[in-house]
């Protein structure tokens, strides 16, 4: 499995990851929890050690998936994970606010919840799971990640861009917060 330097970390990441989306059992599709562990088990096998989720994945059901399978494995994998925005948008409204969406409490909140499905001290990578530029100057969600990064609980942070949006995100981008992008 090819593996590279993720972003500016000494941690290698397979090019090739796995969406955890599928295994959630609610919210978008659903699998067999059996049959989820055996494919999880089989990526880890071959190598791969990039694994996305999000908390509305099942409302949880596949991040605690990946951490069943990450502790039966007695491997570290690189798990990220995804914050909804407050009002459950994908995309965000150009009229929705930081305060409706991802409010700083929230944002703990979220990740918290994430941490106890994972049974894991930190996350890898916590992405905003939508995100609005217009966002961007306002303190709250940077109090967020800094508190977080800061408590050891997430190493580090990224925007997930919804629906074809990739100018979305650069503004954000230039805080120097964001270490990467998610595209669709």
């Amino acid at each position: 499995m090819l593996k590279k330097t993720f972003s500016k970390s000494e941690t290698e990441v397979s090019n090739l990851g796995y969406g955890c989306w599928g295994i959630g059992k609610a919210f978008w599709i659903g699998a067999d929890d059996n049959e989820s562990k055996r494919a999880l088990h089989s990526a880890i096998d071959k190598g791969i050690n990039l694994f996305d989720s999000a908390l509305v994945y099942g409302e949880g059901h596949s991040e605690k998936l990946v951490g069943e399978v990450e502790k039966e494995s007695g491997q570290s994998l690189f798990i990220t994970s995804k914050i909804p925005s407050k009002k459950y948008e994908w995309p965000a409204k150009d009229e929705s606010t930081l305060e409706e969406s991802f409010p700083k409490e929230h944002i703990i909140e979220c990740t918290e919840k994430s941490l106890r499905n994972l049974k894991r001290d930190y996350i890898d990578l916590q992405q905003f799971h939508v995100w609005n530029d217009k966002w961007t100057d306002n303190d709250e969600w940077k109090e967020a990640v800094y508190q977080l990064k800061k408590d050891g609980k997430v190493r580090f942070f990224g925007i997930s861009i919804n629906d074809h949006q990739p100018e979305n995100g650069i503004i954000a981008g230039k805080t120097g917060l964001i270490d990467s992008f998610q595209v669709i």
